[in-house]
Order: C-alpha cells, then structure tokens, then sequence
C-alpha cells in the first residue's frame, strides 16, 4: 500500500498541512518543519501524489510541448532541452506530436482535456494563429521559434528570419560566388518565407549576381537530398543557401552521389547549426541559431504566465551569427 500524507504527519507529529506545505513548491514552510517532515517521509519512503497536489492546488503542472517537425533531427535537441527546462522548474512536459496538422482545434481540445497549465508551441513552421487559438480559450501559451513580430499577438520567443536570408547572401557574396541559390523548406511556412525574402532582397542590390530559388517539400534530409537531384539535371548554381541545416546535409549527400565536390564544385551555407553540422565528414558552414537561449526564455516566459496570465504579449528576438567552417570556398 502507498504510504499517505496522514501517515508522514503522524510519523513527523506535525498537520496534514503542514506536510503539504512542504511538498508544495513556493510554499511557506520553516526549515526545522521541512527537517523533520522530510525526515519522516524518507523513513516511510512516502512520494508526493502529483494528481492529488492537482486538485488540492488547481494545477496539474502539465505544460503541452507542440510541435510538428518530428523527422527533422534538431528537434530532439530541441525537446531535450525544453522537457529538462521544465523539470528543472518543477513543471511536466506533455509531448505533443502534429504531424501535418495545421489547424489547431484538435489540438486545443485534447489538452484542454489533459488540463494543461500551459501550451509552448515549438515550431517555425506553424502560423502564428496556431498558438493564438490556445490564447484565445485562456490557455497561456509561448511560441518557440516563432515568426518575428512588433505586435505579436502572444509571446513569441525566435529569431529574425529575413535578417538570417541576409546574412546568408552577404556571406555568400563574400565568398566570391556570383550564382548564387536559395534552396528553402516548405514554401508555405512562414521560416521559408522570411528567410527566401531576406535572401533576395539582399542579392536585389547586385544585379551582376545571378539568383534562382526553388523549395522542398519539408525540412527533412530526404526532401533536400531530392530537390538538389532535380536541381544537379539541370544547372545548378554556385552556391545555395539551404533553408536550413538539415535540409544542408541531404543537399550535400546528392551532390557527392553526384561525382562533385563541395566545395570545390558547389557551395553550401545551412542554418541552425544543429550537432550534426560539426560532425566531420559534414563541416558545414552555417548560421547558428541560439537555440539553448530561445528555450530557456521560452521556459521563463510560461513560469512567468502561471502567475500572470494576462501578462502582455511580447517577442523575444536573439541575434544569429555565421559559424564558418568548410563548406563554402576560401573568402575572396
């Protein structure tokens, strides 16, 4: 039989309540009762009833983790470093796999079934409706790795995309290359987008450079490595900048298939800098996104909402930075 809070009390000869102001977090407890009630409660071997504290305190800690990029490995970077975050701050992650869903109402019901405290959405590819549903039937909710804004409409925790495009064509030009491509995810998703439309508003400066754009069906290694085949028919260019860094390895994976070489033949620039890019047989230049940073703002922002709800919606945007390594010629 589990051991009860009544028999910790008795063992501690303290209240009930006292027991469970010690087991709740933020709770206003001395150090000599928190002493003798753990003391007792390691004695019976007695754990706290997560669902008993739920209804006792009306939250459940259960923060919803959404998202719906699963085949793209940076995201189990990703998750491990949100569900570690939200341990760490005493809060359950509820993992919630989208798949293709673009419409949240699903979404919202399910968890709103689960009476989750909080909803982070981590994606760059969903719009921003998306998060602003679980907003709009009082669920706090975070968008992690959203799209840049300067009146979000929920908190928004990312980076600026178009300035990312721009980076990545005046690196680009750096290197000498005068052909230059953009090779993007979906072209539906609002990272594609941003990062296309920063790209060539950069090149619009430099009419002797060449540009030409096409789109993957998804961030994935599959859908890069195709795309490029398809391009490696025809002509390629110079140079791509692909919309990010696993998109990157599946491009580089064709063009070596191919018989050419990188970067001797064809130049590539990813985005993310996700563990694999410095893997050695892939080195790839790329722009990092602060990923660990972007995470732990996120988590800072839903600790903060559990206790101010209405708390006003703002966007947290981190600054990116070109990571060079071998996957672009020598600097002109």
């Amino acid at each position: 039989m589990a051991v009860t809070l009544k028999e910790v009390a008795q063992r501690a000869g303290v209240s009930r309540s006292a027991v469970s102001r010690v087991f709740t977090q933020g709770a206003s407890v001395s150090d000599k009762m928190r002493r003798k009630v753990e003391k007792a409660a390691r004695e019976l071997g007695y754990s706290p009833n997560a669902l008993a504290s739920s209804l006792t305190t009306g939250r459940t800690k259960l923060i919803g983790l959404v998202s719906n990029n699963f085949h793209n490995p940076i995201f189990l970077e990703v998750f491990d470093l949100f569900t570690r975050g939200l341990q760490d701050r005493g809060l359950r992650p509820l993992l919630v796999n989208l798949s293709d869903e673009t419409e949240p109402e699903a979404s919202v019901r399910m968890l709103r079934q689960y009476s989750v405290d909080g909803v982070v959405v981590a994606s760059s590819t969903l719009p921003p409706g998306f998060a602003k549903a679980f907003r709009d039937v009082g669920i706090p909710v975070v968008h992690a790795f959203g799209r840049a804004s300067t009146a979000p409409q929920v908190h928004v925790v990312g980076i600026d995309n178009v300035e990312c495009g721009r980076m990545a064509a005046r690196t680009l030009i750096a290197h000498g290359y005068r052909d230059v491509a953009f090779l993007g995810g979906p072209e539906g998703a609002t990272s594609t987008q941003d990062r296309y439309s920063g790209f060539m508003t950069e090149l619009s400066a430099h009419r002797a450079i060449k540009t030409s754009y096409s789109f993957a069906d998804a961030y994935s290694f599959d859908a890069g490595r195709r795309e490029m085949l398809r391009l490696l028919r025809a002509r390629p260019a110079e140079a791509y900048f692909c919309g990010d860094d696993v998109l990157s390895i599946g491009v580089l994976s064709a063009i070596r298939e191919s018989g050419l070489d990188v970067p001797g033949d064809i130049g590539i620039i990813g985005l993310n800098d996700m563990e694999m890019a410095r893997w050695e047989n892939i080195n790839l230049t790329t722009i990092r996104q602060p990923i660990r940073q972007i995470i732990a703002s996120t988590i800072e922002l839903m600790v903060a909402m559990l206790d101010e709800p209405d708390r006003y919606p703002e966007a947290r945007i981190f600054p990116c930075s070109v990571i060079e390594r071998a996957t672009l010629r020598p600097l002109s």
